[in-house]
């Protein structure tokens, strides 16, 4: 079993640990009213953005998720959250720095002894859901989950339905698809840009990622038979329908959406094997991308 496999099969138990976990860290994180910004980069990237979505959509506060790399610095925020796996990603270092006396900042990591440790104001640490494996699962899933589980919007039923996919055999009679396209409504559009990157990463695959509203806008054009689209979510009124009037495979996520998250990992494992690649080796990639003065220049 590939590190990506026994990492996304423990998602569950990291999830019930960290939902027993938020409120020991309710102090760092945002409260009521303030108006934050989550940072991230890849993977931590598109958790920030459904994490914004769901503090916002609960009337917490405003909220923005950005790329680290690209945060405004004329936009006054109260407390900035950054999501990193690995606590030494150069572009989430940096903007700790540069925000350090103008908005309290607060680091989500796997790893204490990095430099995340004194680049943040405060920290918190899932190093239970740490990995191995360069492609993030697990550490991505328990740190949305901890903040779901913050705002009080976890549900029991998470849990359970990731346990229920993970006793599904695996999505093999999708493997041999060339294209797949996830889609998102609100705080899923993050979930879906995720499902998408696991397949890039992890299995070379053609895929993207939309706002499920914007798929008629464009993507459907290139839409055929051996297409597999999935929603995360509720669907709009007849997409499902226009899907599969292309020849497509509509794929309708019927569980809690982090539990789909689940699901598509493993048909990015499963595409992988397929392919005859080994996911634990992605092409041009690290576990953790760390530039050096000479890329610090370019940027």
């Amino acid at each position: 079993m590939s590190h990506v496999e026994d990492e996304l099969n423990s998602q569950p138990e990291c999830w019930t640990r960290a939902a027993e976990e938020a409120t020991a860290h309710a102090r760092v994180l945002p409260g009521a009213g303030e108006r934050v910004a989550i940072v991230g980069c890849g993977t931590s990237y598109f958790m920030a953005k459904a994490a914004a979505a769901l503090r916002e959509g609960a009337g917490q506060g405003e909220t923005d998720a950005y790329a680290a790399s690209e945060f405004p610095h004329g936009r006054p925020y109260d407390r900035v959250v950054a999501l990193t796996r690995s606590g030494t990603t150069t572009e989430v270092l940096d903007l700790l720095g540069r925000l350090r006396g103008s908005a309290r900042t607060v680091a989500v990591t796997a790893d204490p002894d990095t430099p995340v440790a004194t680049a943040a104001d405060d920290l918190v640490v899932l190093g239970f859901a740490d990995e191995r494996s360069v492609v993030q699962t697990r550490f991505a899933t328990t740190a949305l989950t901890l903040l779901r589980a913050h705002l009080g919007l976890h549900p029991d039923t998470a849990v359970a339905d990731a346990r229920t996919v993970l006793k599904e055999p695996p999505p093999d009679d999708l493997a041999g698809r060339t294209q797949f396209t996830f889609l998102g409504r609100g705080w899923t559009v993050g979930l879906a840009d995720e499902a998408a990157l696991k397949m890039r990463e992890a299995a070379l695959a053609w895929a993207e990622s939309y706002p499920a509203m914007e798929y008629r806008h464009g993507p459907i054009s290139v839409t055929t038979q051996n297409t597999v689209t999935w929603m995360l979510g509720d669907a709009p009124e007849g997409l499902a329908r226009q899907v599969r009037d292309t020849g497509a495979t509509w794929v309708a996520g019927g569980l809690d959406p982090l539990a789909e998250l689940v699901r598509a990992q493993r048909l990015a494992v499963a595409v992988a094997a397929a392919r005859g690649l080994d996911p634990d080796r992605p092409r041009h990639l690290t576990r953790s991308v760390i530039l050096d003065a000479a890329d610090r220049q370019k940027r």
